[in-house]
């Protein structure tokens, strides 16, 4: 499967932005779909996560409430609605997907296999 993600941006604090991440190749309705973001000089980090097949959501607790993950089957496409946004919240974003994963390594980049190019969100005034 080969994934695109798009959507970055530059936003002011409190702004929206949705991020996507279309799929090529496969239906992702057997994978598990994750969107991970990278600051500067920060190791990459679990922001949420999608069971497709089940469409059960899983979230970073730093964006709980704030973030929401969702799909569209005809397009398959995630989204990653974003509000509320923080300075916190700056980092390329890359969406990442896998078959083959139990729900414990969902929060671990390592354990997805396919992964789209990143999309740079910047939050500043």
């Amino acid at each position: 499967v080969q994934l695109q993600a798009s959507g970055g941006g530059l936003v002011q604090p409190g702004g929206s932005l949705r991020l996507s991440c279309a799929a090529s190749g496969r239906s992702l309705r057997t994978y598990v779909v994750g969107w991970f973001r990278q600051a500067p000089g920060r190791e990459r980090e679990f922001v949420a996560a999608l069971k497709w097949s089940a469409g059960r959501t899983y979230y970073a607790d730093s964006v709980k409430g704030r973030l929401t993950i969702s799909r569209d089957n005809a397009k398959n496409t995630v989204y990653l609605q974003m509000n509320s946004l923080k300075f916190e919240d700056t980092a390329v974003y890359y969406c990442a997907a896998d078959e083959r994963i139990i729900v414990s390594s969902y929060y671990t980049a390592t354990a997805y296999d396919y992964w789209g190019q990143g999309t740079l969100v910047t939050v500043s005034s």
